[in-house]
């Protein structure tokens, strides 16, 4: 796969990542859209995950992809406001993701 068409898929599966996030937060923002890959750039996962994570800046909630790569997260939050986003897209069905992130 090219690099251009793996950025525009990884770009239109993020998207959704993001729109799903937004649904929970209020606010999301797209993060990674390709990942390397034996070698070469392809799109992040379909797969949706979320987790929660600390940032230098405050806690994000994150939608990753199945090797953790984020797709979408939030703005800086408090711990609580993160977990509290956290619930809310594990009670609508999102997966909880507990391995590691891989944020840029």
């Amino acid at each position: 796969m090219q690099y251009h068409q793996a950025v525009r898929i990884g770009q239109d599966r993020a998207r959704k990542s993001q729109m799903i996030l937004f649904e929970h937060a209020g606010f999301a923002m797209l993060t990674l859209t390709v990942k390397k890959s034996q070698g070469t750039f392809v799109p992040v996962g379909e797969k949706e995950f979320v987790c929660i994570a600390q940032k230098p800046e405050g806690w994000v909630a994150i939608i990753v992809d199945e090797e953790g790569y984020a797709k979408a997260q939030s703005k800086a939050l408090s711990e609580e406001q993160a977990r509290e986003i956290l619930q809310k897209a594990v009670t609508a069905g999102i997966l909880e993701y507990t391995g590691a992130v891989k944020l840029v």
